[in-house]
């Protein structure tokens, strides 16, 4: 028999702001790799289109319009999501969004929550209802599943006026460990991934910028952004049979950028 561990045939994906951005470039490789898709969008005509461009790969796609930053939505979402495709393999809660200070002494509470309720809060929802799907599978004979979190460089370098930004990105590696932890008997696994510096509609503003080039992405030692498609063979590899024993782990995908 010849040797396939990455073929996704068979599971299915749902991946959360998986309409744009990093979340399309995971959720298109997957499609690519043989899973049916779900993806979250709170944009439903950007959603719509995502949902065209997965079906051209002869997969199920299910397109959903959910906030992820209102926990009926995700709760109500993640049981529609399971009840059309039959069953949820791999999760992974990228939803994200980002806002800044002029200075953390100036920071507002309205900023803070306004990073936590999508970042934090909605990743924690979006995963607990995954885990309870895959706990309650599991129990009936089946077990198995991959969680993935969409943490942030911002987590581990010092993000000047973005620390409720860094906050949240931080907090979700903590979550993912304990989550692995648990739920490691019941053979589901649960990752992070820290991008960095990635043209997407967040980093809209930078990549045109002249002095932000020079100043960070010439620092670079890939010396270019990184695209949504360099996310999808890690997405392929964590949510098929061959990541089955690597769990609790962080993955930074920055062209090097934190060593250098």
């Amino acid at each position: 028999m010849a040797y396939k561990p990455f073929d996704l045939t068979g599971k299915v994906a749902l991946v959360t702001g998986g309409n744009g951005g990093i979340g399309f470039g995971m959720a298109e490789a997957m499609a690519q790799s043989g899973s049916d898709i779900v993806i979250w969008g709170s944009n439903p005509e950007k959603t719509l289109a995502a949902e065209g461009k997965l079906t051209g790969y002869g997969v199920r796609v299910k397109a959903q319009v959910v906030d992820c930053a209102d926990e009926a939505q995700v709760v109500a979402g993640m049981a529609e999501a399971v009840t059309a495709m039959g069953r949820i393999d791999t999760v992974i809660a990228n939803a994200g969004r980002g806002r800044g200070a002029a200075s953390f002494s100036e920071m507002t509470t309205e900023t803070w929550n306004y990073n936590m309720a999508l970042n934090l809060d909605g990743v924690f929802w979006t995963l607990r209802e995954a885990a309870k799907h895959m706990v309650e599978r599991a129990r009936a004979g089946d077990p198995g599943g991959s969680l993935m979190g969409i943490a942030s460089l911002a987590a581990v370098e010092g993000a000047a006026r973005n620390e409720a930004y860094a906050a949240t990105k931080g907090a979700v590696i903590s979550m993912m460990k304990s989550i692995a932890v648990e739920h490691a008997r019941y053979g589901v696994r649960a990752n992070s991934i820290l991008p960095g510096w990635i043209a997407t509609d967040m980093t809209a503003g930078a990549q045109g910028n002249e002095k932000f080039t020079s100043n960070v992405i010439s620092r670079v030692p890939m010396r270019r952004w990184g695209e949504p498609s360099d996310f999808g063979g890690l997405a392929v590899y964590l949510a098929s049979d061959a990541s089955s024993f690597h769990t609790g782990d962080t993955f930074m995908i920055d062209g090097g950028y934190a060593i250098f």
